[in-house]
């Protein structure tokens, strides 16, 4: 028999992260130029649709079919075979199965949509269609099924409690990757275009994130409500630090963008970590988060890297200090299915954290940037000047937000 109250929970979380992926839709949006508006949000929205295809396919069984210990799971659960409305996730945590291959299909559509902030302008659709399709099933895929599978990472001990290495590690050193080789956009536009759907854009994306932090205990008890308030804290601790440095320091004046920007910092940041940490802990990964993304952001400028929308300097920074602070941070006594940090004594968990999270950033990085190479002799990856210049709403979708 299903438990009534965790189902709904369950299914309200999932609903909260896919609302994730139209606000990341509308955050890039509004930060792009006005000729670039809808190909930027389409990009998003395509992967609701494909990855939702794919994972019904074979990306669930893949994930979470078999492969105990191993780097990939197997196709026993492909086309979601075996699995009825009466199948339960676990006897421990009886909400249906299909509750959960939603939740986690969920996080298989954001990451990948997180990556396309930073090649904004400057990729043609049929190359993204392409990269969408193979960069899950040998980027996501086998880091989903390692961590959260029971795969290799979980069996050497490495934690993730929601995303830091999955999600924000992959997805950042993927965008990082994409950036190197599809270079400096010809025609830039600093300024955001819609301030107000940047704002709406993050308050979607801080809405839904309670659900990506505190959804993933997969229960309903005292780590999810630690978790969900550790995620408001780092959030808000992230945005107000980030408005803090600007408006003492580089800007002399706060600026909305960087309160925006330093929650979803503070957000990215505290998600490996939401429910293995006290509040303290938090408190401090919102400013160490948003202190260190804002400085990977200025590493960012003055290297020439043109991430349009500063995806690796905010989310693939941001995971992987997160999860270098779960293994200072984390300990059992807030969490016994956790592990003790450095501070507690962890040394070796600390080094497994460190390790994992390096190890995933190279493998992202190189795996994308060689699949662009392939890619490339597919089909063209890179728009022309031509295409740049008149914006690729009108070139690859005939259409136009703003007249």
């Amino acid at each position: 028999m299903i438990d009534v109250g965790l189902t709904v929970f369950m299914i309200v979380c999932t609903s909260l992260v896919m609302l994730m992926t139209p606000g990341l839709a509308f955050f890039y949006g509004g930060l792009a130029c006005k000729k670039n508006i809808l190909n930027v949000m389409i990009q998003s929205f395509v992967s609701m649709g494909w990855t939702s295809v794919l994972w019904y396919a074979f990306g669930y069984s893949l994930c979470f079919s078999g492969g105990e210990g191993q780097i990939i799971g197997d196709l026993e659960k492909a086309f979601y075979h075996g699995v009825t409305p009466d199948s339960l996730f676990s006897q421990e945590k009886r909400f249906p199965e299909i509750v959960f291959i939603a939740y986690q299909m969920m996080f298989a559509i954001i990451t990948p949509a997180l990556i396309t902030g930073a090649f904004a302008n400057r990729i043609t659709f049929k190359a993204f269609f392409i990269f969408l399709t193979f960069w899950q099933i040998l980027v996501y895929y086998p880091f989903a099924h390692m961590i959260w599978g029971n795969g290799l990472l979980a069996k050497w001990g490495v934690l993730d409690f929601a995303g830091g290495i999955v999600v924000h590690a992959t997805a950042g050193f993927a965008a990082l990757a994409s950036v190197i080789y599809v270079g400096e956009r010809r025609v830039k536009h600093d300024r955001p275009n819609n301030l107000p759907l940047v704002a709406i854009g993050t308050a979607l994306l801080w809405f839904g994130w309670y659900g990506f932090n505190a959804g993933s205990e997969l229960n309903v008890n005292r780590i999810t409500a630690l978790s969900f308030i550790n995620t408001d804290l780092a959030a808000s601790v992230g945005a107000v630090t980030w408005m803090c440095i600007e408006w003492f320091g580089s800007h002399k004046r706060p600026t909305f963008v960087g309160l925006l920007t330093g929650s979803v910092a503070g957000l990215a940041t505290v998600t490996p970590a939401a429910g293995y940490i006290t509040y303290e802990s938090a408190f401090l990964i919102g400013i160490l988060g948003s202190l260190v993304c804002y400085w990977a952001v200025q590493l960012k400028n003055r290297m020439g890297w043109d991430d349009a929308l500063d995806v690796w300097g905010v989310h693939g920074v941001g995971g992987v200090v997160g999860t270098i602070l779960l293994g200072v941070l984390g300990s059992k006594a807030i969490n016994p299915n956790g592990a003790d940090g450095l501070i507690f004594g962890g040394t070796e968990f600390f080094f497994k954290e460190l390790i994992a999270v390096v190890a995933t950033s190279v493998y992202a990085y190189l795996f994308t940037f060689y699949m662009l190479v392939l890619i490339n002799k597919i089909t063209r990856v890179k728009v022309t000047a031509e295409e740049e210049e008149q914006g690729l709403d009108s070139i690859y979708h005939g259409e136009v937000a703003r007249d």
